[in-house]
């Protein structure tokens, strides 16, 4: 299992603040001869207005050598997620967390913005101090 990215628990911890119910942690699946590993999995309750909503999580914290290289492993890392679990979950939607500052910085820029618009990435943007979300973008 790889190991937790520095912001897990910020990230874990901003979800339950928001409502949701952390169901895996982490979220892991089987596709082919492969055991792949989101870090978390969460639901919305029921009950509640975003009715039975369940999402997959993948934690980025941009702290490499390079932002445009943990850019493109982690736009690579989403695409292929995505798509396996729009196979095996149709329903569970992936997001990509990142930290305010790492969507200020990379995303802010015409390549970050290029990828969320025109590869479709979903992301969560969080503050790490805080341990809160601060946008959601579909």
């Amino acid at each position: 299992m790889p190991a937790k990215d520095a912001y897990h628990d910020a990230v874990r911890n901003a979800l339950v603040k928001d409502g949701w119910t952390i169901t895996h942690d982490p979220y892991t699946f089987t596709f082919g001869l492969r055991n792949l590993f989101v870090d978390l999995g969460a639901e919305w309750p029921v009950a509640a207005e975003k009715g039975g909503r369940k999402i997959a999580v993948e934690i980025k914290s941009f702290s490499g050598a390079s932002e445009v290289h943990d850019l493109e492993v982690a736009v690579g890392q989403f695409a292929l997620y995505r798509e396996m679990i729009a196979l095996k979950e149709p329903e569970r939607k992936l997001y990509l967390a990142v930290s305010e500052r790492a969507y200020a910085s990379i995303f802010g820029e015409p390549i970050g913005e290029l990828a969320v618009r025109k590869i479709g990435l979903s992301l969560i943007i969080f503050n790490p101090e805080k341990e809160a979300i601060e946008q959601w973008i579909d």
